[in-house]
């Protein structure tokens, strides 16, 4: 009965596999990994070992859908920062945020944020070294020296906590080996890029006691020029390096003391005015990465670190007790030129300083049938946003300054608990209560003589401060999870599983306490209605998700299929636009809680090995791909309009950075050459029509497009040396992945307003903002590797 079982499951899953596009192969390896490997070490046996239940398990066990890449993957394609790997999974965005450089934006099934202003956090977890990074900024993370990089889709808030209500990502580093190691890689390319990343590591007598180290340097000039400063527009100049010291017994003990820093010295990313100006009639620009910002306070950089303890021990063969300790702070220092011209019309200079300390405790049991965690998560962060806003139009030198400081105090408890009652069945539960709290001081006052004194104005008063404020709320949550699993044989899992997620409320820091509404009608603004309206409430998703995943035709081809839906409600949707406080015209921050949102959809990767020993002894060519489709909805949504009240804009609203589709394709051929392997691999990936914003601008929304890239790389036997050639985006396509806009616009259905001339109207500033930014172009690098 078990292999008529076995054979029938097989050829109806491998009938239905075969008639659809095989997908990407969800790689990753670790040394105690079982494997069935091809000549270039791609793993064929759905044995691939992922932490995503904080524990080490199959690929293939795990009821959650995962995307999994190992340093070899990410090597052999050219990847070059933790955007790459969005393009190759399903219903995942990630993007470096506007005008950034290093700052991340990450959306997964419709679930992110992309404002990254103190009031507001991501709604996808970055994990570095099960780390978790509390700001975006210095959240582009560079890859060396990486072990795998894991994507989780849908609600990991059980057992990654706060703000993995959309998923996680997470950044896996290698562990160091006993053994001398010495490595070099150097990248050189087009637009002169020119990397270099070097690794050491020893052990120390029997190798118990391991010291190791990374320095990379990354450079790259820029894909264009500010024609106003004469600085690159788009390059990258990094200074970056790890150091770690390791007790490593490997089978009772792993201590793990790290640090690193990153130093990112490039210059402003200038946005690309897509409208000519409105007062200097100044035309678009030919080339899309140009600007013409004139801004260049603060001088722009970006300095990140921290530091960690890992600790894990095995008293017993069913018992393991681990301890994360982190210490975390990063600064940035920018200018935002919002109308991309000479003139200070819409110029923002901005500083962003962030620290987190951080500890995790958890203790793992491992019976054989039952497996469960219980542990309890700290935080305590402090966020600070200070900006200008300088207009110089109503009245010349007035620049609105902004001052906000968050404090995050977050104590959490769960468990998450497996038990299998056969083979075939087993059930999972979990639960996590979190309670926040957050305090908020925000200080908005306008100053002459060109703004506040930390960015070289004068800072003289001008009024009475619109905002001072400061306040606190606590919010308490219980999060369940809950799954069943069947493997009715090894090779193949069913599951079916319901999570809930949850992210906290805060208040905006833009906002703008002045224009709080008088609600009880005393004629006195009271610091309650001011903290009522500034603040935003949290906001959580039932999510639903069926899955299987399957190894079938003796492991030539492997594929994954989750449907899910999730139910959204109050959504935190943080805005800016042009307003009039105490009679001058200014910058205000507008954050509405979308009341339901309805996201469904499906995703389907896999891998099919379609041939070996064909054209020489030994190699093997594979295809692999991913689809993802997902239907976004807003079910209620409503804002607040002057002089209509409350209206319901469902109908004009779309959730933003959440293609509908999302596909990619990879053929790849493995040979052996000489005494060595040579691997050529290239990859489509495609996107469909994504809105920026949840309004609709016909300007700054991407339609669907394709990229295609492409890799040749020699192995030598041990992997002593290796040379590859790399190409992204072969067909130099022009795409764009964010963008600002202040133009005046029907506030119901967002279309653009215009005059009696058909112009446009300015919605803040006197020469109009409409300006886009662009993902890189073709870029063309060779990839030189040595180890000893």
């Amino acid at each position: 009965m078990k292999i008529s079982t076995r054979a029938l499951f097989n050829l109806g899953v491998a009938a239905a596999a075969l008639t659809a596009t095989p997908a990407f192969a969800q790689q990753s390896t670790a040394d105690t990994a079982p494997q069935v490997a091809d000549s270039a070490g791609n793993d064929l046996s759905g044995e691939i070992v992922v932490t995503a239940r904080r524990r080490e398990e199959s690929l293939l066990e795990v009821p959650i859908a995962i995307t999994a890449f190992s340093g070899a993957t990410l090597e052999k394609q050219g990847a070059l920062d933790i955007t790459d790997v969005g393009n190759t999974t399903p219903n995942v965005t990630l993007e470096v945020s506007r005008g950034s450089n290093s700052t991340l934006s990450a959306f997964i099934r419709g679930v992110g944020q992309q404002d990254p202003v103190a009031g507001f956090e991501q709604g996808v977890g970055i994990y570095l070294d099960d780390v978790y990074l509390n700001r975006p900024q210095a959240a582009v993370l560079d890859i060396y020296d990486v072990e795998r990089i894991e994507v989780l889709r849908g609600p990991q808030g059980t057992l990654y906590g706060r703000n993995t209500i959309g998923g996680a990502v997470k950044y896996v580093t290698r562990r160091l080996s006993a053994d001398p190691t010495v490595s070099l890689r150097a990248n050189l390319g087009t637009y002169q890029q020119a990397d270099v990343i070097a690794s050491a590591s020893t052990g120390v007598g029997s190798g118990l006691l391991r010291f190791g180290g990374s320095v990379a340097r990354l450079s790259r000039g820029g894909f264009g020029k500010n024609l106003t400063t004469g600085l690159e527009n788009y390059n990258k100049d990094i200074w970056a390096g790890r150091l770690s010291a390791e007790i490593n017994n490997e089978s009772t003990i792993f201590v793990r003391l790290s640090a690193d820093y990153t130093d990112d010295q490039s210059a402003p990313r200038g946005g690309h005015r897509l409208i000519p100006s409105f007062v200097s009639n100044t035309p678009v620009l030919s080339n899309v990465f140009d600007s013409q910002g004139g801004l260049l306070v603060p001088d722009q950089s970006v300095r990140a670190g921290g530091i960690s303890l890992y600790a894990e021990v095995k008293p017993q063969d069913w018992l393991t007790l681990r301890s994360i300790s982190a210490y975390r702070k990063d600064k940035t220092r920018t200018p935002i030129d919002f109308d991309a011209l000479p003139a200070a019309d819409l110029d923002v200079p901005g500083i962003y300083n962030n620290r987190q300390f951080s500890q995790e405790l958890q203790a793992l049991v491992d019976t054989g049938s039952f497996h469960g965690l219980v542990g309890g998560y700290f935080l305590d962060a402090d966020a600070v946003t200070a900006f200008d806003v300088r207009l110089f139009t109503t009245v010349p030198g007035l620049a609105a300054f902004t001052d906000a400081k968050v404090h995050t105090e977050t104590y959490a408890i769960f468990g998450d608990f497996t038990y299998d009652f056969t083979d075939q069945f087993s059930l999972s539960a979990g639960g996590r209560y979190t309670r926040d709290r957050r305090q908020a001081s925000i200080l908005r006052q306008n100053y002459l003589g060109g703004g506040a004194a930390i960015f070289g104005g004068a800072a003289i008063p001008f009024g009475a401060p619109s905002t001072n404020f400061t306040g606190a709320r606590v919010f308490n949550k219980f999060t369940p999870r809950a799954s069943l699993s069947f493997r009715p044989t090894p090779d193949h899992n069913l599951y079916v599983s319901y999570s809930k997620g949850f992210k906290g409320g805060g208040f905006d820091p833009r906002g703008v306490g002045a224009n709080a509404p008088d609600t009880n009608g005393n004629g006195i603004r009271d610091q309650q209605e001011v903290a009522t309206f500034l603040s935003f409430l949290p906001e959580t998703v039932d999510s639903y998700e069926a899955g299987y995943k399957g190894s079938l035709l003796d492991h030539r081809l492997n594929v994954a299929l989750a449907v899910f839906r999730a139910d959204y409600k109050n959504e935190q949707i943080p805005g800016s636009a042009g307003c009039v406080v105490n009679g001058i015209q200014t910058f205000c921050g507008v954050t509405t809680n979308a009341g339901k949102v309805r996201f469904q959809g499906v995703e389907f990767e896999g891998s099919a090995k379609l041939a070996n020993d064909f054209a020489v002894g030994g190699d093997a060519l594979t295809l692999s791909g991913s689809l993802g489709y997902i239907d976004p909805k807003f079910k209620q949504y409503d804002t607040f309009v002057a002089g209509r009240g409350t209206v319901d804009v469902t109908a004009f609203r779309h959730v933003q950075n959440t293609p509908k589709w999302t596909a990619s394709g990879t053929l790849d051929y493995t040979a052996p050459v000489w005494t060595g392997t040579i691997d050529l691999n290239t990859t489509v990936s495609y996107r469909s029509k994504t809105y920026q914003f949840e309004i609709a601008n016909p300007f700054i929304d991407q339609p669907g497009f394709a990229l295609w890239d492409a890799n040749l790389v020699y192995r030598a036997e041990g992997d002593r040396w290796s040379i590859g050639v790399h190409a992204k985006n072969l067909t130099n396509k022009k795409y764009k992945t964010s963008g600002y806009t202040f133009l005046a616009a029907d506030p119901v259905t967002g279309a653009l307003l215009t005059d009696k001339n058909g112009k446009f109207i300015s919605a803040l500033g006197k020469e109009g903002t409409l300006t886009a930014f662009y993902g890189n172009p073709r870029q063309v690098f060779v990839t030189l590797g040595v180890k000893f």
